[in-house]
């Protein structure tokens, strides 16, 4: 029995994933954010609890993968469509093709979100270099940006509001995230061989800093707590290199 454990918390999170488009695509998207918030939680645990069951499988890699398909891939697509389709700029474009019906071609533009979302994962999975570090922003931190969007909306400061609804802030992000999800830089894991202050700082700078946003700043803090997280990756590879070159 407990070897189905880990595959059946997988499928709790395509559950969970399911649900949020179907909540997306009715633009209920703070119900959406909170779906995928529990199945990004899920796809932790998955991984955690067969490590400790040592149930590790072939098939709950490739479970795992389709989950986060749907969970990290096509979901937020669809918020960033309804995100780009209310926002506060005037893209309307003439269909010539539909008797000059006007219609908004810019929220397809959120369609590349899922594409790099599945080029990553197929990516991931192939890729022997990501064992201890990742190659590129993971999909689950893309979308956890894009899932809280909706809620910086309702929730969020004012200043974060007035950003969030921008149609030029949300293109960039759409852009700027999927190419960051299939680029070359190396970002590090929260894994922790050990607990070692010294062998661990960029990480507990990291979740230290992070807590201190959301304290401060609450749900306005998770786009800031990416950023955060690239940053705080790309100083540690410079600092690394001048390591391994002053060695």
């Amino acid at each position: 029995m407990k070897k189905y454990i880990p595959n059946l918390i997988t499928l709790l999170n395509l559950t969970t994933g399911l649900i949020a488009i179907l909540f997306a695509t009715q633009n209920q998207l703070e119900h959406a954010a909170y779906f995928v918030f529990f199945g990004i939680f899920l796809d932790f645990f998955d991984g955690f609890i067969a490590r400790i069951l040592d149930r590790e499988s072939e098939i709950g890699v490739q479970l795992d993968s389709l989950a986060d398909m749907v969970t990290s891939g096509v979901v937020p697509g669809i918020v960033m469509f309804q995100l780009l389709h209310k926002s506060d700029a005037d893209w309307e474009m003439i269909d010539y093709l539909s008797n000059f019906k006007e219609i908004n071609y810019l929220p397809f533009l959120a369609l590349i979100i899922p594409l790099a979302a599945a080029y990553r994962l197929a990516k991931f999975n192939v890729d022997d270099r990501q064992d201890h570090d990742f190659i590129g922003l993971p999909t689950p931190a893309m979308t956890l940006f894009v899932i809280s969007l909706p809620l910086i909306s309702i929730y969020g400061k004012e200043w974060a509001v007035n950003m969030v609804n921008g149609t030029y802030f949300l293109v960039v992000t759409t852009i700027l995230g999927s190419i960051l999800m299939n680029s070359e830089l190396s970002l590090f894991s929260l894994k922790f061989s050990n607990f070692s202050f010294k062998d661990n700082l960029v990480k507990y700078l990291f979740l230290i800093l992070a807590l201190l946003l959301i304290v401060l700043l609450k749900i306005s803090a998770i786009p800031i707590i990416i950023i955060l997280y690239i940053i705080l990756s790309m100083a540690n590879n410079l600092l690394e290199k001048k390591t391994e070159f002053a060695t």
